[in-house]
This record gives structure tokens, C-alpha cells and sequence, in this order.
């Protein structure tokens, strides 16, 4: 969808937008758009961020509520505010304002998931050093009078398979760059939660003057080392988009070395590649290319470092 909206003359800007918000009405993998990775109060919440690489301008929503077209108001935000990230329900008002339908964001789907969650005593879930034992039952949780700290459960066993983000990065014929993300989140996020894909540097990262990334994976670890902004700042000295990928993720496997993620990079040039953590279920990561040098949209494989 990104790339015919290039070949119609579309700008990038356009591309990242209707590509993301493609897979947004496909729900992809159940970790974008609505219906998917319910929180812990079975609502689902969306994510999402835009960037434009040529004027570093922004938009993005966090914890959106009720609108299906999170990149679409993220979007927005750039064309129509001063400001760069709105959250809440507060987004989901001016979502409205700027013409998107109010809608219902649950479906039956994740509603089955939220109650096979409940009835295994909402396991996994994010919560730690908390009474009751969060390990064994449900909420509502409060911490201990006197706390102890235990070690977390392998962070792999809850992040592999329960979330995931579209990331796109799009290079244009003239070099500009453009990026962005969507997704739902994790699954079963304590409410309120907002992980990598939303901010600037973390989830995408766009410079016109170097390339651009984007990451996926375990947004609560990664958001901390800005992967996207690194990969890109790895370009700009002469990097290649592969080896700035790796460089990223062996940045990051060094304070957690069992992480699930991901990240693409592509520079100006139109080279691009990709990196991931190995861990157990997750040894190899596949992305998709279009280019004019490929005749379809293919899909690429890298094995984790």
C-alpha cells in the first residue's frame, strides 16, 4: 500500500500513513489497530507516531481510546498543532475534533482473550513486589508494607508472542525520509502503559540528511536506549544500515541480554537492513522491501546476534 501510494506521486509523509494505516484495518498479527492486546481492564489502546526527515517535525498519540486511525491522528497532530505527542482520552477528543468516528475499539476476539486471561489469574501480567503475589493471581495489587525484591521472570516467556508494531521507514526518489509506527501495545499492559513506538527516537526516527529506523519488540526496554535515533546517528557516520542495526541491538543486550526486539534501518541511499536479539522462539527476523530494484514487495530474513 506505501509504496503504490509512491508510485501515484504520493509523498512519503503519505506513504508511511496509508501503509501503517493499512495494516491498522487489517489488524495485523492482532498487535496493530483495534480488537487486539486487550489491557488489563480489557480495553485495547493504540500507539502510533509519524516523522518527517526533512523538517524533524513529529506527531504522535499515546493510550488512544475509541479511534481506529491512530497514525491518521498522529497525522494530524503535525499538520494541525504546535505540539508533538497527545495522550488519552485527550487525544481520542481531538481525534474527533479533526473529523475521525468515534468508535469501539473492543471486539469479541478480544474479549475472549481478556477472559481466558482472567480465568488463568491474569498471568502473565507487568506487575512486581506486589501484594497479592502477582505471579499466582489477580489484582487489584498494592505494594507490600515491607517490600522484597525477586528476581523477574525471563522477560521472553511474556514478550515474544504477545506483541508486536508495524514499523515503516520510506526513502523517497530525492533521498527524503520519512517513518512511522502503529500498534496496540502489549497484551495485558497495566493501563496507562506506553511503550517505544509512540516516541520520537525510540519507536522511528527520520533525518533527510542520514536515513532512517525503526524498531519493534519489547518497547519497555528498548524505549530506553533510543535505538531508532542510535541506528540513525550510526548512518550519518558512514555506517551500513546492517551493521547500524547490529550495533544497536548488542547496545542493549548488554543490560538485558534475554530482550525480545528488533530493528530496520535503511540511509539515504536506499540501502537497508535489519537486526535482532536471539533468544529462545525467536532466532530469526523477517521484514518486508518494495524497491525499484525488486519487480514485488519481498519479504527479507536476517538471523539474531
Amino acid at each position: 500500500t506505501a509504496w503504490r501510494v509512491l508510485q501515484l506521486g504520493g509523498s512519503e509523509l503519505d506513504a508511511v500513513e496509508r501503509g501503517c494505516g493499512q495494516c491498522e484495518i487489517d489488524q495485523c498479527d492482532g498487535s496493530v489497530g483495534y480488537g487486539g492486546s486487550p489491557d488489563e481492564s480489557g480495553e485495547t489502546t493504540l500507539d502510533a507516531m509519524i516523522m518527517d526527515g526533512n523538517t524533524m517535525e513529529v506527531g504522535a498519540v499515546a493510550d488512544l481510546r475509541h479511534v481506529k486511525n491512530a497514525i491518521g491522528v498522529a497525522r494530524k497532530v503535525i499538520e494541525y498543532t504546535k505540539h508533538t505527542l497527545l495522550v488519552g482520552e485527550s487525544a481520542s477528543l481531538f481525534a474527533v475534533r479533526m473529523g475521525f468516528p468515534y468508535e469501539d475499539l473492543t471486539t469479541q476476539n478480544s474479549l475472549l482473550m481478556y477472559s481466558k486471561w482472567l480465568n488463568q489469574s491474569c498471568q502473565p501480567n507487568y506487575w512486581k513486589n506486589v501484594v497479592p503475589d502477582s505471579s499466582k493471581s489477580c489484582g487489584p495489587y498494592k505494594r507490600p508494607e515491607k517490600v522484597t525484591c525477586k528476581e523477574e521472570q525471563t522477560i521472553s516467556q511474556r514478550s515474544v508472542h504477545n506483541h508486536d508494531t508495524i514499523g515503516m521507514v520510506v526513502i523517497g526518489g530525492s533521498g527524503t525520509v520519512a517513518s512511522g509506527t502503529s500498534t496496540n501495545g502489549a497484551v495485558h499492559k497495566i493501563p496507562g502503559r506506553v511503550g517505544d513506538s509512540p516516541i520520537a527516537g525510540a519507536g522511528s526516527y527520520a533525518d533527510s540528511t542520514a536515513g532512517g529506523a525503526a524498531a519493534t519488540g519489547d518497547g519497555d526496554i528498548m524505549m530506553r536506549f533510543l535505538p531508532s535515533y542510535q541506528a540513525v546517528e550510526y548512518m550519518r557516520m558512514g555506517i551500513e544500515p546492517t551493521v547500524a542495526c547490529q550495533k544497536v541491538i548488542s547496545r542493549i543486550q548488554k543490560y538485558a541480554p534475554k530482550f525480545f526486539g528488533a530493528v530496520i534501518c535503511a540511509n539515504t541511499t536506499g540501502s537497508y537492513g535489519a537486526a535482532c536479539n536471539k533468544i529462545p522462539g525467536f532466532t530469526r527476523f523477517h521484514f518486508m522491501v518494495s524497491s525499484p530494484l525488486l519487480s514485488r514487495p519481498t519479504e527479507q530474513v536476517v538471523d539474531c546476534i
